[in-house]
């Protein structure tokens, strides 16, 4: 693993009017590390996600991804160096197929986007229909490809989303609750599909099942009432007295 990181985030505060919502964030990343990030609700994680994908801006403090401050670029500009995000709730086009949602998200990514009045077809695209096939039969949608999204069941779009994500070939993949909704057998597949995933590619996780954060994550950031807690590996999580009395309770983290 390199020994430089690729995101450095440096002394963050966001404060919203005097609501003061994270304090004094500092932590690196290396290329490849696979990070979950847990803790009660009302600690910060969305808010937190909310900074590194240039949604939004820090109240003070530094992001720099790559070695290039990005503490001010929005988000779209975040995402094409690299910074790809998927959302709790769905961000598709429901009324399109899985196929077309994902031709037009390889469109953009290989400079296609102006194609709009051009008969995209598999004929004069072939390269194109290539690998969005390779990407459906990886993620177990091809049977789906021709369907209306919106027709799908919820572990279905979730799936497409995180996928329309990987297609975009991202440095770094933050997924907000990939598996919430989801049954456990889709769960269960997601875990699998993100795991096969390339072991270069940065993977950061907000997520309420335990089982998804210990099974992916090999370090682990503790969130609680805005600060980072604890920033340690699964098994020291999992130990942690303070952990399992602020997130977890009486049950504690088994």
């Amino acid at each position: 693993m390199s020994t430089r990181s690729i995101l450095e985030v440096n002394h963050i505060n966001k404060r919203f009017g005097g609501l003061e919502i994270l304090k004094d964030i500092s932590f690196q990343v290396q290329p490849g590390e696979r990070i979950g990030i847990i803790g009660p609700n009302g600690a910060g994680k969305t808010t937190f996600f909310n900074l590194l994908t240039g949604d939004l801006t820090p109240s003070q403090g530094t992001i720099t991804y790559q070695g290039k401050d990005v503490t001010d670029e929005p988000n779209y500009q975040r995402t094409r160096r690299g910074i790809v995000r998927t959302f709790q709730k769905n961000n598709l086009l429901d009324n399109l197929t899985v196929l077309d949602n994902l031709l037009l998200v390889l469109q953009r990514k290989h400079g296609l986007k102006n194609t709009w009045f051009r008969v995209r077809n598999e004929k004069n695209y072939e390269a194109l229909y290539e690998e969005a096939e390779e990407l459906l039969e990886t993620w177990g949608l091809y049977p789906v490809s021709n369907k209306i999204v919106k027709n799908l069941s919820y572990g279905e779009q979730r799936q497409i989303e995180i996928m329309l994500g990987i297609a975009t070939d991202p440095e770094i993949l933050l997924l907000d609750e990939p598996t919430a909704g989801m049954s456990q057998t889709e769960t269960d597949e997601i875990v699998r599909l993100l795991d096969d995933l390339p072991k270069d590619l940065t993977i950061m996780i907000v997520e309420h099942d335990l089982d998804v954060i210990f099974g992916l994550a090999e370090r682990i950031l503790v969130l609680h009432e805005g600060y980072i807690m604890n920033d340690d590996t699964p098994e020291t999580i999992r130990h942690d007295a303070r952990v399992n009395d602020i997130y977890m309770g009486k049950k504690g983290v088994s």
